[in-house]
Order: structure tokens, then sequence, then C-alpha cells
């Protein structure tokens, strides 16, 4: 059963199109990573709060990407993130349209 990642994590912009032209090398990068199904990108200047919301095809796959991506965002200078792992339950989730 796949499970969700949400990872949340202070940040100063850029935002919109300014984040989508200067983070589209990150995005291809995340794209590769194992066992990751898809992932949301998060943003909210009015917080300044960027994250993701992320699923995967199995704990290990999540867990191993939480730490790695987490020791990257440290190194970009980010001080504190955010990361939570939940089971995804698909007979609920499937009653409203979830994208499994």
């Amino acid at each position: 059963m796949p499970v969700l990642l949400q990872v949340d994590f202070p940040f100063s912009g850029p935002w919109g199109p300014e984040m989508t032209d200067a983070l589209q090398g990150l995005a291809a990068s995340i794209a590769q990573e194992p066992g990751l199904i898809w992932k949301i990108w998060t943003e909210n200047a009015a917080t300044s709060e960027a994250g993701g919301i992320y699923l995967f095809a199995d704990r290990p796959s999540a867990e191993a990407y939480l730490t790695m991506h987490t020791a990257r965002l440290k190194g970009f200078g980010i001080p504190v993130v955010n990361g939570k792992i939940f089971d995804v339950n698909g007979e609920l989730s499937a009653i409203d349209r979830a994208p499994l």
C-alpha cells in the first residue's frame, strides 16, 4: 500500500512562476526518486512556507527520501524541515476520488 509523505519548511521565495523557473532542475531530480508515484508542490508566500505532499509506493522509499531531502534542504540553509509519513487508507480514499 502506498504511503503519503508531508514535508514543509520555512521558505523566503521565490514564489509562483519565479519558483517554477528556479526549481525546474530540482523537480526533475525529485521525479527520478525511487518509489515516487507523484508530488504536489506547496507554497504559501503569506506564511513564508513551502513543501510538498508526496505519494510513495512504500514506506522504505518514503523514509529514504525524507532523510535525503532533509539533508539537502539543510544544505540549502533551511534550518527546520518538518516531515511526516502516513499510511494511506485506499478504500476510503477511493470514495473521495484520490489518485491512487
